[in-house]
């Protein structure tokens, strides 16, 4: 016991140092809204960062009334039927993180992160605002009629009605992502990682970012969405615009007191030319020690100078880009021969690649719960009082309501508790915390199938409709895991940023979200046609009838998907930490740190 405790700490001190090292990049020169070089006393801290929260809470209350209560209004006003409506919402959502990629890759190379947020958060405002437009308009929706009593007599969109909506929903799509990354990096860039204080402080802000969000989906799910259902969806539409314009108030009082980093112009350069490089040198052979390489000849110094990153031994093929083949001081193109710092960022952007792909079955799981888990609770009854129903699209907002508690005694009673244990200054390792969520997420999906069986027999077998609070406890589940998962992620991410990518690899994080919920589209329709075993059969998904469809069963496979999941994990991140070691033990690796 007492070895296997050994090994877990000597685990969790490798991760340290290898976030450590990560963190030694030299600062970039950050300005101030006019170009000059900011000033610490006026300029970044949490002051600073307070006017990105405030737009994260607001951007996200208006974005989640939208995304949360989409499938009703779709299935209700445009008449799509069930699958298809599921699908349409994971798609937005989905399209929403890939657009991140682009948000941040312009805030990168061309804008900065400030100017990024500005521009495309007026693009997500002006989609709320057409999203109300059609809402409201009768002639840009399909004639009335009830798809729950009989969906053949529903006309569905199409045409310009189909063509309007689609576009103002993905004018959203386009707005938002490429916001979400950028109000992530932008607000961590009002701290300087080089710095102990400012570091823990960082580490406080990324949960002070779940906590907006939280609060933001909190009022979305509870306030938004009743407007939504007792005065209409143009109305509901209209209130995320209001949401919107005040996040975007936020951000611009806050312009004086941003440190902003400049853009870079070309961040996918220096990765293109280590890997042309590699594979130019392709038949060489690269030298057992580190010292021989270009810009290598720091590895055998006992302190690392904070511009330069250390040799590791992973990924030994792209050592052969920093392979010299002149001896003459003639200076080689960067495309035949680069630097071991610019070696190992490319390395560290690779490392991180099954990181984020053991949360994508983390995020299909969160679809369930934004489409399935709402009509779930539409089939059960939602009475409250003679006089009070709650909206199902709400249920969304239990775990959040418990989040908004437990986030602050996490980062304050919690984190110096650990870490005077670990001595890492969020408490536990990132790595850590999203294993410890990806776990948790497993029982969300065992609760949501249990929790399905005894609602379908209830309602099948003795006619009774269940409460709808049965189905509190896979959201609960759920909302703790997303803590330690989702911010376990964003930490890790950021803190491993090669430089001047940082929102890029912020828009990474979120992109897992998009595969989450693309996949999520493709499981339901490959488990609809292998279960759809007769012409009578249209498989576990495809009745538009949850008394007839068979969803605790697609529950328990992702149940076994997520379990899946969560073991692979283990084994990479294991592999990040131990190919993360330096070869030289005074900087990475070494046990007694």
């Amino acid at each position: 016991m007492e070895e296997g405790n050994n090994h877990s700490k000597k685990w969790e001190q490798e991760e340290i140092c290898n976030e450590m090292n990560n963190w030694e990049l030299t600062e970039e020169q950050s300005v101030d809204w006019r170009g000059r070089p900011s000033n610490p006393n006026k300029h970044g801290g949490m002051r600073a960062a307070l006017f990105v929260l405030g737009l994260q809470a607001f951007e996200i209350m208006g974005i989640a009334a939208v995304g949360n209560n989409l499938i009703t209004y779709v299935i209700n006003e445009m008449h799509f039927p069930l699958s298809k409506a599921a699908n349409i919402v994971t798609n937005f959502v989905g399209t929403i993180f890939i657009f991140g990629l682009l948000g941040g890759y312009l805030s990168d190379a061309f804008l900065g992160s400030f100017w990024t947020i500005l521009i495309f958060g007026f693009v997500e405002l002006s989609g709320f605002i057409l999203l109300s437009v059609q809402a409201h308009l009768p002639q840009l929706k399909p004639p009335k009629c009830n798809p729950l009593i009989d969906q053949s007599s529903c006309e569905e969109a199409k045409g310009f009605k189909a063509t309007f909506f689609f576009m103002a929903l993905y004018l959203v799509a386009l707005g938002s992502g490429c916001v979400k990354p950028n109000m992530i990096a932008h607000g961590a860039d009002q701290f300087a990682q080089s710095h102990p204080k400012q570091s823990k402080r960082l580490s406080s802000y990324f949960n002070a970012a779940y906590f907006a969000f939280s609060m933001g989906e909190l009022i979305a799910l509870t306030l938004l969405v009743w407007v939504q259902t007792h005065s209409g969806m143009d109305v509901g539409f209209g209130v995320s615009a209001a949401a919107m314009t005040m996040g975007l108030i936020s951000l611009v009082s806050g312009t004086m007191f941003f440190r902003n980093k400049r853009p870079r112009r070309s961040i996918f350069t220096p990765i293109v030319q280590v890997v042309v490089a590699a594979i130019s040198k392709r038949k060489l052979v690269a030298p057992s020690d580190p010292i021989m390489l270009h810009g290598g000849h720091h590895a055998s110094n006992d302190v690392v100078p904070s511009s330069t990153l250390p040799h590791t031994p992973r990924l030994r093929f792209l050592d052969k880009a920093c392979i010299k083949v002149q001896e003459t001081n003639t200076k080689e193109s960067p495309w035949k021969l680069c630097t071991v710092s610019q070696v190992e960022q490319v390395k560290t952007l690779i490392s991180l690649v099954p990181i984020f792909a053991s949360t994508i079955v983390f995020n299909t799981i969160l679809a369930q719960l934004q489409t399935f888990s709402v009509q779930q609770g539409s089939s059960m009854n939602t009475r409250l009082s003679n006089s009070f129903h709650i909206p199902p699209a709400s249920l969304q907002a239990i775990p959040y309501l418990m989040l908004i508690f437990l986030v602050p005694l996490y980062d304050s009673l919690f984190v110096p508790f650990a870490r005077k244990f670990t001595g890492h200054n969020s408490g536990i390792t990132p790595l850590t915390r999203i294993g410890f969520g990806l776990f948790l997420s497993t029982f969300s999906m065992v609760s949501a199938a249990l929790l399905e069986k005894k609602r379908r027999d209830s309602s099948v077998l003795d006619g009774r409709i269940l409460s709808i609070f049965w189905i509190t406890p896979q959201f609960l589940i759920f909302g703790v895991s997303e803590m330690f998962t989702a911010v376990g992620l964003i930490e890790f991410f950021y803190k491993q940023s090669a430089k001047g990518m940082e929102s890029f690899l912020m828009a990474l994080t979120y992109c897992s979200y998009s595969f989450g919920f693309y996949f999520s589209s493709v499981l339901v329709s490959v488990v609809n046609k292998i279960t759809s075993t007769s012409l009578n059969s249209k498989g576990w998904l495809g009745e538009n009838d949850l008394n007839k469809d068979r969803l605790d069963l697609f529950y328990w496979l992702l149940a076994v998907l997520s379990l899946l999941n969560f073991l692979s994990y283990l084994f990479w991140s294991r592999w990040n930490i131990k190919s993360s070691r330096s070869n030289n033990s005074n900087v990475v690796g070494d046990d007694n740190i």
